[in-house]
């Protein structure tokens, strides 16, 4: 099972954790989880307002052996108004646009979309229960 819980973060707010939303797939060849603004397609959906942040912006998925990845997803831009940061072990990596990046069995960490013209985020913590 995958267990996601996102935050969205503005300045105001730093370190505030009310509104956070929760998502959980079982761990299951082509289970997903889409965070996005598209309330439709994302379990986890952002706030309309916040448009950098796709329309289906990220996707967790299960491949065949039960493990998990996240990706980045081509939205309509060519170019990007956020950037996205993948944290496990407290070692962070860029996740590049349309990117993937496998997720450690059993493991937990952290996916950070910034928002490259304003101070907010959109926190997406992860856990791969076995």
């Amino acid at each position: 099972m995958l267990e996601l819980t996102m935050a969205t973060v503005s300045a105001a707010e730093e370190g505030a954790t009310a509104g956070m939303l929760m998502a959980e797939a079982p761990s299951e060849p082509g289970a997903v989880l889409r965070v996005g603004r598209d309330k439709s397609v994302c379990r986890l959906a952002t706030p309309d307002d916040w448009l950098f942040i796709s329309r289906v912006h990220l996707e967790f998925l299960c491949g065949p052996e039960g493990t998990w990845q996240v990706s980045w997803l081509r939205g309509s831009q060519p170019d990007p108004s956020s950037e996205v940061a993948v944290t496990i072990g407290g070692y962070a990596q860029p996740l590049p646009y349309g990117g993937t990046v496998p997720l450690p069995r059993g493991g937990s960490g952290e996916v950070i979309v910034r928002d490259r013209t304003a101070p907010r985020s959109v926190n997406v913590g992860f856990y791969h229960e076995v």
